[in-house]
This record gives structure tokens, sequence and C-alpha cells, in this order.
């Protein structure tokens, strides 16, 4: 827990401890942790999560053989198949939420 607590006050400017940043209404708060979890569950590979590749892959002369495959934690839950990168993730159109009738 007081790994998670480190590497959130470390990604989001808005929870440090003493910071000047853009970020001073709640709506910004929000913003920056929606961000910080969409990176850490589907953009960076958890060293626990890696999978064995049955067969070692070739570099071909650019560095060891490849033993692992990289995993995110939206890939251990199905969600994804892939890394994402930033970009993916900035660019992923996500549909509205339904409206309650009569708003």
């Amino acid at each position: 827990m007081e790994r998670l607590n480190l590497s959130i006050r470390q990604q989001v400017a808005a929870i440090g401890w003493r910071v000047a940043t853009l970020c001073k209404g709640e709506d910004g708060l929000h913003q920056q942790l929606s961000l910080y979890h969409v990176s850490s569950n589907f953009c960076l590979p958890h060293a626990c999560l890696r999978l064995p590749v049955p067969q070692p892959l070739h570099t071909h002369g650019t560095g060891s053989a490849t033993q692992w495959q990289p995993c995110t934690p939206a890939m251990a839950a199905g969600l994804t198949d892939h890394v994402w990168t930033l970009r993916e993730v900035l660019r992923f159109r996500v549909p509205p939420w339904p409206q309650p009738v009569g708003v």
C-alpha cells in the first residue's frame, strides 16, 4: 500500500506535498488521477505479471534473447491484448455515459 501511495504522489503533481501546480480545483485533480490510473494499468508493464516466452526470441545481435513477454494489469484482466502507448490512450474515444432521462 505504501508503494502505491508513493507512486501516486510521484506521478500526480496535485497530490505532492509542496507543489505549485495548475490544478487548483477538484476537477483538475480528478483528471490527473484518471490519467495516472489509465497509464499505470494500460501503459506500464508490471514485472510480477510478465509471462515467459516458450521459445526465446533472437534479437539478431542487438542484445540478449527475449525471454519474457511484458504484461500490464489490463492485459492480465483480459481488457486488452497489447501494451498501450500514451498516444493510444490520449486518442482513444470514450463513448458518452448514458444520460438520465428528463435532464
